[in-house]
């Protein structure tokens, strides 16, 4: 059985969009990624389970303000969202706020409830910060996000983990999932920082 899901990666500006979806889908980073226009869209296959394929259509949606009035068109049927911010800039971690209720008042899902939305603080491979964990961790609390992580889309930290805990969250709302939790997924819901990966591997923060 063949399942497509449509995912959202929203988002202001350079917080590192076009990379995640580069190293989720194809594992690779560069630097010199172009500004999205509009959307841009790319696809990965999951094997989910032994009889089920989940094939995944990622809309990376440009964070230019200029384009926000075309996001009600680029959210239409979304089934999950990841929303990015760069930890080093605190104005895109406030920014979030709008992007979570520009989702919210635009689309949900065919019940009538939210469209699971997970956080993603980007660029945790950096000793320098503007946005402490609680904030983060409050933030998420107030605005119904499902889970938040850090994560470094240049070092690969947290990159799988995070999609997986999102996948698992849109299975479970079809009701056909695995219920066994990874502790990966203990690690994102409870706002972890990826501590438990290897120090070679582990997030300056």
């Amino acid at each position: 059985m063949e399942r497509l899901l449509k995912l959202i990666i929203i988002g202001d500006p350079t917080v590192g969009k076009t990379s995640f979806v580069q190293r989720y889908v194809n594992d690779t980073f560069r630097r010199d990624y172009k500004g999205t226009i509009g959307v841009d869209f790319a696809l990965k296959v999951v094997q989910w389970s032994e009889n089920e394929t989940l094939k995944l259509q990622l809309w990376d949606i440009a964070g230019q303000e200029r384009f926000t009035s075309m996001t009600r068109v680029y959210y239409k049927d979304a089934h999950a969202c990841v929303i990015m911010f760069d930890l080093t800039q605190k104005k895109t971690f406030e920014n979030t706020i709008t992007w979570k209720k520009d989702l919210d008042s635009k689309c949900t899902l065919p019940d009538g409830s939210l469209v699971p939305c997970i956080l993603l603080a980007n660029k945790c491979d950096l000793q320098y910060r503007e946005v402490e964990q609680v904030e983060i961790e409050n933030l998420c609390k107030e605005h119904d996000f499902i889970g938040w992580t850090e994560i470094s889309v240049k070092d690969g930290l947290m990159i799988d983990e995070a999609m997986k805990f999102l996948l698992d969250e849109v299975m479970t709302l079809f009701g056909d999932i695995d219920q066994d939790s990874t502790e990966s997924q203990h690690n994102i819901r409870l706002g972890h920082t990826a501590e438990n990966e290897k120090a070679s591997n582990q997030c300056s923060c």
